[in-house]
C-alpha cells in the first residue's frame, strides 16, 4: 500500500469530511481538512499536500471552477467525490483538472483503492521513466515500442499501440474521450467516442483474456476509459 505525508480534504459536510480522513487514515501521515473552496486554497498554499479530495458541492465556488483554481497551484492528484451522476458534468470536472472520481454515496474501500491508485500514479510520474511497463502478463516496451504476452508480441497496429501507452502510462486514471482522442491524433476532427469505441474493440481483442469482459482497459460509461494498473 502506497503512503504519502499529507492529504488534503476539502468537504463542507463535517460528518463526511470526518469518514473520509478516518478511511485515509493508513494512506496518510496527516489528513487535513478544509470546508470551503478558499479554505482549500489556501491550505494548498500552505501545507502543499501530495493528494487532494474534492467536493464538488462547496458553498463558495463551483465544483469545476474549484478544481481549475486548485490545478492552478499544485499538480498533486485531486480526486473528486460528487452526487452527480450524468456523463456532460464527469467530463467537465476531469477537463477541468480532475485526475479521477467517486460518487456519493460511496464506499471507503472503493474511495481508498481510487487515491491509493493516484498515489502510485504520481509516484511513477516522479520517477524516473520505466523501459517497460508491466500490467498483469503484458508487457510494454516504451523503446521499441512494442507489447507483448509472455515474450510473444501482439500485433498491435500504431494507433492500437498508442492508445494503450497512452492509457497504460496514466494507468488508474480515467481519462475522457477528448483527452485520449487529443492524444493520440492531435487536434484531427472527428467523432472522438465513436473512433475510441472501433480502436478499443480492436485492442481488446489482442490483450483482453476475454474481450467482451475487459479487466484491463475498462469503460466508464459515457465519460472515457480507464487502464486497470492491478489485475
Amino acid at each position: 500500500m502506497s503512503f504519502v505525508d499529507s492529504i488534503l480534504v476539502i468537504e463542507d459536510d463535517p460528518q463526511i469530511a470526518a469518514v473520509v480522513a478516518d478511511a485515509l487514515r493508513e494512506t496518510a501521515r496527516w489528513v487535513r481538512r478544509a470546508g470551503t473552496a478558499t479554505e482549500g486554497l489556501a491550505a494548498v498554499r500552505e501545507t502543499q499536500p501530495e493528494l487532494i479530495v474534492l467536493d464538488l458541492g462547496l458553498p463558495d465556488l463551483s465544483g469545476e471552477s474549484a478544481c481549475r483554481k486548485l490545478r492552478e497551484e499544485t499538480f498533486a492528484p485531486i480526486v473528486v467525490l460528487t452526487a452527480r451522476h450524468g456523463a456532460s458534468e464527469t467530463v467537465q470536472i476531469l477537463n477541468a483538472g480532475a485526475d479521477d472520481y467517486v460518487t456519493k454515496p460511496f464506499s471507503a474501500p472503493v474511495l481508498v483503492a481510487r487515491v491509493q491508485a493516484q498515489i502510485r500514479r504520481a509516484q511513477l510520474f516522479n520517477s524516473p521513466p520505466p523501459e517497460t511497463i508491466r500490467i498483469g502478463d503484458l508487457a510494454l516496451d516504451l523503446a521499441r515500442r512494442v507489447a507483448s504476452r509472455d515474450g510473444r508480441e501482439l500485433g498491435l497496429t500504431p494507433v492500437e499501440w498508442h492508445l494503450l501507452r497512452v492509457l497504460a502510462t496514466n494507468a488508474g486514471r480515467t481519462l475522457t474521450h477528448q483527452q485520449l482522442f487529443h492524444a493520440v491524433w492531435g487536434n484531427t476532427f472527428g467523432d472522438a467516442q465513436q473512433n475510441l469505441r472501433v480502436h478499443i474493440t480492436h485492442l481488446r481483442r489482442k490483450i483482453e483474456a476475454i474481450p467482451s469482459a475487459p479487466r484491463i482497459i475498462v469503460t466508464e460509461p459515457g465519460v472515457g476509459y480507464r487502464c486497470e494498473s492491478d489485475r
